[in-house]
Protein backbone atom coordinates (compact mmCIF):
# COMPACT_ATOMS: atom_id res chain seq x y z
CA UNK A 1 0.00 0.00 0.00
CA UNK A 2 1.28 3.47 -0.93
CA UNK A 3 2.52 5.59 2.00
CA UNK A 4 1.04 9.08 2.72
CA UNK A 5 2.91 11.90 4.41
CA UNK A 6 2.26 11.98 8.17
CA UNK A 7 0.91 15.11 9.96
CA UNK A 8 -0.04 16.17 13.52
CA UNK A 9 -3.62 17.11 14.37
CA UNK A 10 -2.39 19.53 17.07
CA UNK A 11 -0.16 21.29 14.57
CA UNK A 12 -3.16 21.78 12.29
CA UNK A 13 -5.50 23.18 14.99
CA UNK A 14 -3.03 25.45 16.86
CA UNK A 15 -2.84 28.28 14.26
CA UNK A 16 -6.62 28.21 13.91
CA UNK A 17 -7.20 28.55 17.66
CA UNK A 18 -4.63 31.36 17.97
CA UNK A 19 -6.31 33.29 15.15
CA UNK A 20 -9.75 32.87 16.69
CA UNK A 21 -8.49 33.95 20.17
CA UNK A 22 -6.85 37.02 18.67
CA UNK A 23 -10.13 37.97 16.98
CA UNK A 24 -12.05 37.54 20.25
CA UNK A 25 -9.50 39.61 22.22
CA UNK A 26 -9.70 42.40 19.64
CA UNK A 27 -13.48 42.37 19.83
CA UNK A 28 -13.52 42.57 23.63
CA UNK A 29 -10.93 45.36 23.77
CA UNK A 30 -13.19 47.70 21.82
CA UNK A 31 -15.84 49.44 23.92
CA UNK A 32 -18.01 52.52 24.16
CA UNK A 33 -19.47 54.45 27.09
CA UNK A 34 -23.22 54.85 27.63
CA UNK A 35 -24.69 57.76 29.56
CA UNK A 36 -28.19 58.57 30.92
CA UNK A 37 -30.65 59.65 28.25
CA UNK A 38 -31.85 62.63 30.33
CA UNK A 39 -29.89 65.20 32.39
CA UNK A 40 -29.48 64.52 36.11
CA UNK A 41 -31.50 67.12 38.06
CA UNK A 42 -30.82 67.65 41.80
CA UNK A 43 -31.73 70.22 44.45
CA UNK A 44 -29.10 72.65 45.71
CA UNK A 45 -27.30 71.30 48.80
CA UNK A 46 -28.20 67.62 48.19
CA UNK A 47 -26.01 64.83 46.75
CA UNK A 48 -25.84 64.05 43.01
CA UNK A 49 -24.99 60.68 41.41
CA UNK A 50 -23.78 60.72 37.77
CA UNK A 51 -23.71 57.18 36.27
CA UNK A 52 -21.99 55.79 33.17
CA UNK A 53 -21.70 52.23 31.76
CA UNK A 54 -19.28 50.38 29.47
CA UNK A 55 -20.77 48.72 26.37
CA UNK A 56 -20.41 45.81 25.86
CA UNK A 57 -20.54 44.95 29.55
CA UNK A 58 -17.05 44.14 30.90
CA UNK A 59 -14.88 44.77 33.94
CA UNK A 60 -13.35 48.25 34.34
CA UNK A 61 -11.37 47.48 37.50
CA UNK A 62 -8.04 47.52 35.61
CA UNK A 63 -8.84 50.69 33.63
CA UNK A 64 -8.15 54.34 34.31
CA UNK A 65 -11.42 56.22 34.96
CA UNK A 66 -11.32 60.01 34.78
CA UNK A 67 -14.12 62.53 35.35
CA UNK A 68 -13.52 66.10 34.18
CA UNK A 69 -15.45 69.28 33.28
CA UNK A 70 -13.67 70.37 30.08
CA UNK A 71 -10.63 69.45 28.00
CA UNK A 72 -7.35 70.63 29.53
CA UNK A 73 -8.85 71.37 32.96
CA UNK A 74 -7.91 69.57 36.21
CA UNK A 75 -9.92 66.48 36.96
CA UNK A 76 -13.01 66.19 39.12
CA UNK A 77 -11.94 62.63 40.07
CA UNK A 78 -9.29 60.15 38.84
CA UNK A 79 -9.47 56.40 39.61
CA UNK A 80 -6.59 54.05 38.76
CA UNK A 81 -5.17 50.80 40.12
CA UNK A 82 -8.10 50.37 42.50
CA UNK A 83 -7.84 53.77 44.23
CA UNK A 84 -8.66 57.46 43.79
CA UNK A 85 -5.74 59.77 42.92
CA UNK A 86 -5.91 63.26 44.41
CA UNK A 87 -2.98 64.89 42.62
CA UNK A 88 -4.97 66.14 39.62
CA UNK A 89 -8.23 66.86 41.45
CA UNK A 90 -9.74 70.36 41.29
CA UNK A 91 -9.62 72.14 44.66
CA UNK A 92 -13.38 72.76 44.84
CA UNK A 93 -14.12 69.02 44.57
CA UNK A 94 -11.68 67.77 47.21
CA UNK A 95 -13.52 65.96 49.97
CA UNK A 96 -16.86 66.22 48.09
CA UNK A 97 -16.52 63.48 45.44
CA UNK A 98 -16.44 59.72 45.53
CA UNK A 99 -16.42 56.97 42.88
CA UNK A 100 -19.29 54.52 43.37
CA UNK A 101 -17.69 51.30 42.11
CA UNK A 102 -19.99 48.59 43.50
CA UNK A 103 -20.62 47.26 39.96
CA UNK A 104 -17.23 48.07 38.42
CA UNK A 105 -16.86 44.39 37.54
CA UNK A 106 -19.73 44.89 35.07
CA UNK A 107 -18.36 48.20 33.77
CA UNK A 108 -20.81 50.39 35.74
CA UNK A 109 -19.49 53.29 37.83
CA UNK A 110 -20.92 56.57 39.09
CA UNK A 111 -19.55 59.91 40.31
CA UNK A 112 -21.01 60.98 43.68
CA UNK A 113 -20.90 64.75 44.36
CA UNK A 114 -21.84 65.71 47.90
CA UNK A 115 -23.62 68.94 48.88
CA UNK A 116 -24.12 70.21 45.32
CA UNK A 117 -23.38 73.90 44.72
CA UNK A 118 -24.51 76.25 41.97
CA UNK A 119 -21.01 76.09 40.46
CA UNK A 120 -21.42 72.30 39.97
CA UNK A 121 -24.06 72.91 37.29
CA UNK A 122 -23.04 71.81 33.78
CA UNK A 123 -21.43 68.94 31.85
CA UNK A 124 -19.19 66.15 33.20
CA UNK A 125 -17.13 63.84 30.97
CA UNK A 126 -16.76 60.17 31.96
CA UNK A 127 -13.55 58.83 30.35
CA UNK A 128 -12.44 55.16 30.36
CA UNK A 129 -8.92 54.20 29.21
CA UNK A 130 -7.56 50.65 28.73
CA UNK A 131 -4.04 50.75 27.35
CA UNK A 132 -4.21 52.57 24.01
CA UNK A 133 -7.99 52.27 23.74
CA UNK A 134 -10.30 54.87 25.32
CA UNK A 135 -13.87 56.11 25.10
CA UNK A 136 -15.93 58.73 26.88
CA UNK A 137 -19.42 60.19 27.26
CA UNK A 138 -20.85 63.40 28.66
CA UNK A 139 -23.35 63.54 31.54
CA UNK A 140 -25.41 66.68 32.15
CA UNK A 141 -25.95 67.86 35.77
CA UNK A 142 -28.65 70.46 36.32
CA UNK A 143 -28.80 72.13 39.73
CA UNK A 144 -32.13 73.47 40.97
CA UNK A 145 -32.17 76.08 43.73
CA UNK A 146 -35.55 77.03 45.24
CA UNK A 147 -35.22 80.38 46.95
CA UNK A 148 -37.12 81.89 49.85
CA UNK A 149 -40.81 82.81 49.74
CA UNK A 150 -41.12 86.30 48.16
CA UNK A 151 -41.40 89.34 50.42
CA UNK A 152 -44.18 91.60 49.01
CA UNK A 153 -44.99 95.02 50.45
CA UNK A 154 -46.43 98.40 49.46
CA UNK A 155 -43.88 101.13 48.78
CA UNK A 156 -46.43 103.97 48.91
CA UNK A 157 -48.78 105.95 46.69
CA UNK A 158 -47.70 107.42 43.35
CA UNK A 159 -49.50 109.83 41.01
CA UNK A 160 -51.56 107.12 39.32
CA UNK A 161 -51.90 104.47 42.05
CA UNK A 162 -49.93 102.40 44.61
CA UNK A 163 -46.43 100.99 44.06
CA UNK A 164 -45.85 97.40 45.24
CA UNK A 165 -42.43 95.68 45.47
CA UNK A 166 -41.54 91.95 45.51
CA UNK A 167 -38.10 90.49 46.42
CA UNK A 168 -36.56 87.06 47.05
CA UNK A 169 -33.12 85.41 47.03
CA UNK A 170 -31.49 81.96 46.94
CA UNK A 171 -32.62 80.94 43.40
CA UNK A 172 -30.74 78.97 40.72
CA UNK A 173 -30.81 79.32 37.78
CA UNK A 174 -32.20 82.80 37.08
CA UNK A 175 -35.94 82.65 38.02
CA UNK A 176 -39.02 84.11 36.33
CA UNK A 177 -41.23 86.72 38.06
CA UNK A 178 -44.95 87.12 37.40
CA UNK A 179 -47.59 89.45 38.92
CA UNK A 180 -51.26 88.37 39.00
CA UNK A 181 -54.51 89.80 40.32
CA UNK A 182 -56.96 87.81 42.45
CA UNK A 183 -58.66 86.41 39.33
CA UNK A 184 -55.36 85.05 37.99
CA UNK A 185 -54.93 87.66 35.24
CA UNK A 186 -51.28 88.52 34.57
CA UNK A 187 -50.00 92.05 35.25
CA UNK A 188 -46.93 93.72 33.74
CA UNK A 189 -44.01 94.70 36.00
CA UNK A 190 -42.92 98.32 36.19
CA UNK A 191 -39.27 97.30 36.79
CA UNK A 192 -37.32 94.08 37.39
CA UNK A 193 -33.70 93.38 38.41
CA UNK A 194 -31.69 90.16 38.86
CA UNK A 195 -28.33 89.95 40.69
CA UNK A 196 -26.04 87.01 41.49
CA UNK A 197 -24.15 86.62 44.79
CA UNK A 198 -20.75 85.04 45.48
CA UNK A 199 -22.27 81.54 45.70
CA UNK A 200 -23.84 81.90 42.26
CA UNK A 201 -27.40 82.25 43.62
CA UNK A 202 -29.80 84.83 42.19
CA UNK A 203 -31.57 87.68 44.02
CA UNK A 204 -34.59 89.16 42.19
CA UNK A 205 -36.56 92.37 42.76
CA UNK A 206 -39.66 93.50 40.85
CA UNK A 207 -42.11 96.39 41.28
CA UNK A 208 -45.64 97.06 40.08
CA UNK A 209 -47.91 100.13 40.03
CA UNK A 210 -51.58 99.28 40.73
CA UNK A 211 -54.03 101.92 39.46
CA UNK A 212 -57.28 99.97 39.81
CA UNK A 213 -58.54 100.28 43.40
CA UNK A 214 -61.05 97.45 42.84
CA UNK A 215 -58.36 94.77 42.53
CA UNK A 216 -58.23 94.25 46.30
CA UNK A 217 -54.92 92.31 46.24
CA UNK A 218 -52.05 91.27 43.92
CA UNK A 219 -49.80 88.18 44.01
CA UNK A 220 -46.08 87.93 43.19
CA UNK A 221 -44.96 84.45 42.08
CA UNK A 222 -41.32 83.43 41.39
CA UNK A 223 -40.77 80.28 39.33
CA UNK A 224 -37.71 78.08 38.74
CA UNK A 225 -37.40 77.62 34.93
CA UNK A 226 -36.05 74.05 35.23
CA UNK A 227 -38.44 72.41 37.67
CA UNK A 228 -41.43 74.79 37.16
CA UNK A 229 -41.68 74.93 40.95
CA UNK A 230 -42.75 78.32 42.27
CA UNK A 231 -43.21 80.27 45.47
CA UNK A 232 -45.74 83.07 45.78
CA UNK A 233 -46.96 85.73 48.21
CA UNK A 234 -49.84 88.23 48.07
CA UNK A 235 -50.42 91.71 49.45
CA UNK A 236 -53.78 93.34 50.28
CA UNK A 237 -54.41 96.81 48.80
CA UNK A 238 -56.97 98.81 50.85
CA UNK A 239 -59.08 101.10 48.65
CA UNK A 240 -58.54 104.19 50.88
CA UNK A 241 -54.81 104.01 50.09
CA UNK A 242 -55.45 105.03 46.45
CA UNK A 243 -55.17 108.77 45.60
CA UNK A 244 -58.58 110.48 45.59
CA UNK A 245 -59.77 113.71 43.97
CA UNK A 246 -61.57 116.09 46.36
CA UNK A 247 -65.17 116.79 45.25
CA UNK A 248 -64.83 120.35 46.56
CA UNK A 249 -62.02 121.07 44.14
CA UNK A 250 -64.19 120.02 41.21
CA UNK A 251 -67.06 122.10 42.53
CA UNK A 252 -64.92 125.16 42.96
CA UNK A 253 -63.40 124.72 39.50
CA UNK A 254 -66.91 124.76 37.92
CA UNK A 255 -68.36 127.58 39.97
CA UNK A 256 -70.25 130.03 37.85
CA UNK A 257 -68.64 133.49 38.09
CA UNK A 258 -72.13 134.97 38.71
CA UNK A 259 -72.17 133.50 42.27
CA UNK A 260 -69.55 136.06 43.10
CA UNK A 261 -67.77 136.65 46.34
CA UNK A 262 -70.54 135.07 48.47
CA UNK A 263 -70.15 131.61 46.98
CA UNK A 264 -66.36 131.96 47.01
CA UNK A 265 -66.42 132.73 50.74
CA UNK A 266 -68.77 129.84 51.52
CA UNK A 267 -66.68 127.48 49.41
CA UNK A 268 -63.49 128.63 51.07
CA UNK A 269 -64.67 127.95 54.62
CA UNK A 270 -66.18 124.64 53.58
CA UNK A 271 -62.95 123.66 51.85
CA UNK A 272 -60.92 124.49 54.94
CA UNK A 273 -63.12 122.26 57.10
CA UNK A 274 -62.95 119.44 54.56
CA UNK A 275 -59.17 119.64 54.36
CA UNK A 276 -58.88 119.45 58.12
CA UNK A 277 -61.08 116.34 58.27
CA UNK A 278 -59.24 114.76 55.35
CA UNK A 279 -55.88 115.33 57.02
CA UNK A 280 -57.21 113.71 60.19
CA UNK A 281 -58.50 110.72 58.22
CA UNK A 282 -55.19 110.36 56.37
CA UNK A 283 -53.31 110.58 59.64
CA UNK A 284 -55.37 107.75 61.16
CA UNK A 285 -55.03 105.71 57.98
CA UNK A 286 -51.27 106.26 57.96
CA UNK A 287 -50.98 105.17 61.60
CA UNK A 288 -53.08 102.08 60.85
CA UNK A 289 -50.98 101.33 57.76
CA UNK A 290 -47.74 101.69 59.73
CA UNK A 291 -49.03 99.33 62.43
CA UNK A 292 -50.17 96.76 59.86
CA UNK A 293 -46.92 97.06 57.94
CA UNK A 294 -44.83 96.66 61.10
CA UNK A 295 -46.91 93.66 62.16
CA UNK A 296 -46.57 92.04 58.74
CA UNK A 297 -42.82 92.66 58.60
CA UNK A 298 -42.40 91.15 62.06
CA UNK A 299 -44.45 88.10 61.04
CA UNK A 300 -42.43 87.72 57.82
CA UNK A 301 -39.17 88.06 59.73
CA UNK A 302 -40.29 85.40 62.22
CA UNK A 303 -41.29 83.07 59.36
CA UNK A 304 -37.95 83.55 57.60
CA UNK A 305 -36.07 83.03 60.87
CA UNK A 306 -38.10 79.87 61.59
CA UNK A 307 -37.48 78.47 58.10
CA UNK A 308 -33.76 79.17 58.32
CA UNK A 309 -33.62 77.54 61.76
CA UNK A 310 -35.48 74.48 60.42
CA UNK A 311 -33.14 74.32 57.41
CA UNK A 312 -30.14 74.54 59.73
CA UNK A 313 -31.54 71.75 61.90
CA UNK A 314 -32.09 69.56 58.83
CA UNK A 315 -28.53 70.19 57.64
CA UNK A 316 -27.22 69.40 61.11
CA UNK A 317 -29.25 66.17 61.25
CA UNK A 318 -27.81 65.10 57.88
CA UNK A 319 -24.33 66.02 59.09
CA UNK A 320 -24.66 64.03 62.31
CA UNK A 321 -25.96 61.03 60.36
CA UNK A 322 -22.78 60.86 58.28
CA UNK A 323 -20.36 63.40 59.78
CA UNK A 324 -17.22 61.37 58.98
CA UNK A 325 -17.64 62.07 55.26
CA UNK A 326 -18.50 65.76 55.66
CA UNK A 327 -15.67 68.31 55.53
CA UNK A 328 -17.72 71.33 56.64
CA UNK A 329 -19.07 72.70 59.95
CA UNK A 330 -16.11 72.25 62.35
CA UNK A 331 -18.25 73.65 65.20
CA UNK A 332 -20.66 70.71 64.75
CA UNK A 333 -17.72 68.30 64.48
CA UNK A 334 -16.60 69.41 67.96
CA UNK A 335 -19.78 67.83 69.35
CA UNK A 336 -18.47 64.41 68.20
CA UNK A 337 -15.02 64.93 69.81
CA UNK A 338 -13.71 65.58 73.32
CA UNK A 339 -11.74 68.75 74.01
CA UNK A 340 -8.12 67.87 74.82
CA UNK A 341 -6.49 69.70 77.75
CA UNK A 342 -3.34 71.33 76.36
CA UNK A 343 -1.04 74.10 77.57
CA UNK A 344 1.31 76.35 75.62
CA UNK A 345 4.87 77.01 76.81
CA UNK A 346 6.00 80.00 74.74
CA UNK A 347 8.52 81.01 77.42
CA UNK A 348 10.58 77.81 76.94
CA UNK A 349 11.31 78.50 73.31
CA UNK A 350 11.94 82.19 74.08
CA UNK A 351 14.55 81.36 76.72
CA UNK A 352 16.17 78.85 74.47
CA UNK A 353 16.58 81.40 71.69
CA UNK A 354 17.55 84.60 73.58
CA UNK A 355 18.57 84.24 77.25
CA UNK A 356 22.05 82.66 77.85
CA UNK A 357 21.07 81.33 81.26
CA UNK A 358 17.83 79.96 79.82
CA UNK A 359 19.74 78.22 77.01
CA UNK A 360 22.02 76.59 79.55
CA UNK A 361 19.12 75.35 81.69
CA UNK A 362 17.39 74.13 78.58
CA UNK A 363 20.43 72.09 77.51
CA UNK A 364 20.63 70.57 80.98
CA UNK A 365 16.99 69.54 80.85
CA UNK A 366 17.32 67.98 77.39
CA UNK A 367 20.89 66.71 77.27
CA UNK A 368 19.73 63.08 77.64
CA UNK A 369 17.33 63.26 74.71
CA UNK A 370 18.17 61.05 71.74
CA UNK A 371 18.71 62.47 68.30
CA UNK A 372 15.23 61.37 67.35
CA UNK A 373 13.83 63.81 69.90
CA UNK A 374 15.64 66.89 68.57
CA UNK A 375 12.69 67.84 66.41
CA UNK A 376 10.65 68.33 69.58
CA UNK A 377 13.09 70.77 71.25
CA UNK A 378 10.87 73.78 70.57
CA UNK A 379 7.50 72.03 70.95
CA UNK A 380 5.33 74.75 72.51
CA UNK A 381 2.32 72.57 73.31
CA UNK A 382 2.01 70.10 76.19
CA UNK A 383 -0.74 67.54 76.72
CA UNK A 384 -2.63 67.50 80.03
CA UNK A 385 -2.86 63.71 79.96
CA UNK A 386 -0.22 61.04 79.45
CA UNK A 387 -0.83 60.54 75.71
CA UNK A 388 -3.51 59.76 73.10
CA UNK A 389 -4.00 55.99 72.76
CA UNK A 390 -7.70 55.92 71.85
CA UNK A 391 -10.78 58.10 71.39
CA UNK A 392 -11.52 61.34 69.54
CA UNK A 393 -10.01 64.69 70.62
CA UNK A 394 -9.62 68.24 69.33
CA UNK A 395 -7.57 71.30 70.34
CA UNK A 396 -7.15 74.83 68.96
CA UNK A 397 -3.96 76.76 68.27
CA UNK A 398 -3.99 80.58 67.90
CA UNK A 399 -1.37 81.40 65.23
CA UNK A 400 -2.12 85.14 64.92
CA UNK A 401 0.29 86.65 62.38
CA UNK A 402 3.12 84.09 62.68
CA UNK A 403 5.15 83.90 59.47
CA UNK A 404 6.51 80.41 60.22
CA UNK A 405 5.03 77.50 62.16
CA UNK A 406 4.72 73.73 62.26
CA UNK A 407 1.54 72.15 63.68
CA UNK A 408 0.26 68.57 64.02
CA UNK A 409 0.98 65.38 65.99
CA UNK A 410 3.82 62.96 66.53
CA UNK A 411 3.73 59.26 67.32
CA UNK A 412 6.21 57.53 69.63
CA UNK A 413 7.29 54.25 68.02
CA UNK A 414 9.15 51.60 70.06
CA UNK A 415 12.40 50.30 68.53
CA UNK A 416 15.23 48.07 69.71
CA UNK A 417 17.62 51.01 69.62
CA UNK A 418 15.23 53.18 71.59
CA UNK A 419 11.93 54.93 70.89
CA UNK A 420 11.75 57.40 68.01
CA UNK A 421 9.04 59.69 66.65
CA UNK A 422 6.98 59.83 63.50
CA UNK A 423 5.52 63.26 62.66
CA UNK A 424 2.42 64.20 60.65
CA UNK A 425 2.26 67.99 60.47
CA UNK A 426 1.25 71.08 58.50
CA UNK A 427 4.00 73.60 57.89
CA UNK A 428 3.92 77.29 56.88
CA UNK A 429 6.88 79.28 55.63
CA UNK A 430 5.98 82.70 54.31
CA UNK A 431 3.11 82.18 51.88
CA UNK A 432 3.88 78.49 51.25
CA UNK A 433 2.10 75.60 52.97
CA UNK A 434 2.78 71.87 52.87
CA UNK A 435 1.69 68.67 54.63
CA UNK A 436 4.52 66.38 55.80
CA UNK A 437 4.91 62.86 57.11
CA UNK A 438 8.46 62.09 58.28
CA UNK A 439 10.42 59.96 60.69
CA UNK A 440 14.06 60.44 61.80
CA UNK A 441 14.37 63.41 59.43
CA UNK A 442 13.35 61.25 56.44
CA UNK A 443 10.31 62.66 54.63
CA UNK A 444 8.04 59.81 53.59
CA UNK A 445 5.21 62.03 52.31
CA UNK A 446 5.08 65.67 51.22
CA UNK A 447 2.20 67.60 49.67
CA UNK A 448 2.10 71.30 48.84
CA UNK A 449 -1.18 73.02 49.74
CA UNK A 450 -3.02 75.98 48.25
CA UNK A 451 -4.51 78.11 51.06
CA UNK A 452 -6.07 81.41 49.95
CA UNK A 453 -6.66 82.97 53.38
CA UNK A 454 -3.88 82.90 56.00
CA UNK A 455 -5.28 81.01 59.04
CA UNK A 456 -5.29 82.95 62.33
CA UNK A 457 -6.56 79.98 64.34
CA UNK A 458 -6.49 76.26 63.46
CA UNK A 459 -8.41 73.41 65.12
CA UNK A 460 -6.85 69.92 65.02
CA UNK A 461 -9.20 66.90 65.15
CA UNK A 462 -7.73 63.47 66.06
CA UNK A 463 -9.79 60.29 65.55
CA UNK A 464 -7.53 57.52 66.86
CA UNK A 465 -9.75 54.54 65.94
CA UNK A 466 -10.42 55.77 62.37
CA UNK A 467 -6.77 56.89 61.94
CA UNK A 468 -7.82 60.38 60.83
CA UNK A 469 -6.05 63.70 61.58
CA UNK A 470 -7.85 66.78 60.18
CA UNK A 471 -7.02 70.51 60.23
CA UNK A 472 -9.63 73.32 59.97
CA UNK A 473 -9.19 77.06 59.40
CA UNK A 474 -11.41 78.67 62.06
CA UNK A 475 -11.37 82.03 60.24
CA UNK A 476 -14.11 80.73 57.93
CA UNK A 477 -14.65 77.13 59.11
CA UNK A 478 -13.03 75.66 55.97
CA UNK A 479 -11.24 72.31 55.80
CA UNK A 480 -7.48 72.58 55.17
CA UNK A 481 -6.12 69.02 55.02
CA UNK A 482 -6.57 65.50 56.44
CA UNK A 483 -4.18 62.61 57.02
CA UNK A 484 -6.58 59.71 56.34
CA UNK A 485 -6.25 55.97 57.02
CA UNK A 486 -2.77 56.44 58.47
CA UNK A 487 -1.22 53.47 60.27
CA UNK A 488 -1.22 54.39 63.99
CA UNK A 489 -0.10 51.92 66.65
CA UNK A 490 1.80 53.91 69.28
CA UNK A 491 1.11 56.84 71.60
CA UNK A 492 0.22 60.20 70.00
CA UNK A 493 1.12 63.71 71.24
CA UNK A 494 0.25 67.22 69.95
CA UNK A 495 3.06 69.18 68.32
CA UNK A 496 3.53 72.92 67.64
CA UNK A 497 6.51 75.17 67.08
CA UNK A 498 7.00 78.68 65.70
CA UNK A 499 9.56 77.60 63.12
CA UNK A 500 9.68 75.42 60.02
CA UNK A 501 11.32 72.03 60.11
CA UNK A 502 14.91 71.90 58.88
CA UNK A 503 16.21 68.67 57.41
CA UNK A 504 19.82 67.76 56.80
CA UNK A 505 21.41 64.51 55.54
CA UNK A 506 23.40 64.04 58.75
CA UNK A 507 20.49 64.65 61.14
CA UNK A 508 19.64 60.97 61.49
Amino acid sequence: MKDFPSFSLAGFLLPFLLLQGSMQCSAVSKFSVKRPAEPIMVLLGTDATLPCQLSPEQSAAHMQIRWYRSQGSPAVLVYQNGQELGGEQMLEYRGRTELVADSIGKGAVALLIQQVRASDDGQYWCHFKDGHISSEAVVELRVVGLGFTPHVHMMGPVDSGIRVQCSSDGWFPNPRVQWKDKTGMKLSSLSESHTQDGDGLFHVEASLVVTDSSLGSVTCSIQNPRSDQEKAAAVFLPEPFFPRVSPWKAALAGTVPVLGLLLIGISYFGWREHQSKEREVKKREKESEDRDQMKKEMEDALKIKSKRREAGERRKALYEADWKKALLYPDWRKEQFQAAIVTFTHEICHQHSSDPEGRENFREDTEDMSSSNKTEDCNLIKLGQESFTSGRYYWEVDLKDSDEWTLGIYEVLPEKSGPHKKFRVLEKKGCEYRALTFCLQDISSEQHLQIDECPQKITVFLDYEDSDISFYNMNDGSHIFSFRQVCVSGSLYPYFRLKCLEFSPTAQ
